[in-house]
């Protein structure tokens, strides 16, 4: 009876060992950043008008919407998703190179490349309503309900007013020390930020809070669905469809869009 009581004390405490040792190893890995990482699975394939060199995407109410870059080439559009078909499309002035884009309210907002000027347009005609000016360049754009979040091409998220655009803040992205730059395209899911690691095959999340990367994306091989396509360039693009939890993906000159689901790498 008496080795009956030890043997239950004694796994009773090796339990509540486990578990203290679980929590804190648990506690661990959140302090110091440790990554998770990603692959993917092809849900859907749609049509992507191959002569848009993607640099914003967006999706709401059931359609896309795009910033195409180049100078004398860049635009703002609305897409099907469905088709691919161009359902409105507004020209930038020739001497700007159109950036990344986000739709905040009623507005959309386009940035350029090294002009350093901002567009706000009317989201339903795309009429310009107002310009406004940043002090870097402009890559990427995406908004957490309250603030425009924006990429240059280095490691740091600057957090903007959306109604003044005024800088309000800036965080510099680290997997646990070290800065990760080449921030691009972005786009907000789930409290996170999801961002295209220009010119590679990667997509980040960063907690938009500390600047911690917590996950990894790794989207080998998507270019090679593309077929015999010529004249591809970067992967680039993150579109998400709240209502739907629906992740879209896609890349500068691409003939194809991509709806994916994430799956955890063992």
């Amino acid at each position: 009876m008496f080795a009956n009581r030890f043997l239950k004390l004694l796994l009773q405490t090796f339990i509540a060992i486990s578990i203290v040792v679980c929590v804190l190893f648990c506690l661990d890995c959140k302090s110091s950043g440790i990554s998770r990482f990603y692959t993917y699975k092809v849900i859907n394939t749609f049509a992507h008008d191959q002569q848009a060199f993607t640099q914003g995407l967006v999706f709401e109410n059931g359609v896309l919407y795009e910033g195409t870059g180049l100078h004398r080439r860049s635009t703002l559009r609305k897409v099907e998703l469905e088709t691919g078909n161009v359902l409105q499309m507004h020209k930038l002035p020739p001497e700007f190179f159109g950036e990344g884009i986000t739709v905040y309210q009623d507005k959309i907002i386009q940035l350029t490349y090294r002009q350093n000027v901002g567009f706000v347009y009317n989201k339903d005609t795309f009429e310009l309503l107002r310009k406004f000016n940043y002090p870097t360049e402009g890559w990427g754009i995406t908004h957490d309900g309250s603030r425009l979040i924006m990429s240059d091409g280095t490691a740091t998220l600057y957090f903007l007013s959306p109604d003044t655009f005024e800088v309000l803040g800036k965080i510099e992205v680290r997997d646990k020390n070290t800065a990760v730059g080449g921030l691009n395209e972005l786009e907000y899911i789930k409290g996170e930020v999801y961002a295209n690691i220009w010119p590679t095959e990667r997509i980040v999340r960063i907690d938009p809070g500390t600047g911690q990367i917590v996950g990894w994306i790794y989207m080998d091989g998507l270019s090679g669905l593309l077929g015999e396509s010529q004249g591809i360039d970067a992967f680039n693009g993150i579109a998400y469809d709240a209502a739907g939890d629906r992740l879209f993906v896609t890349g500068k000159y691409w003939p194809k869009l991509f709806e994916i689901k994430l799956v955890p790498m063992k």
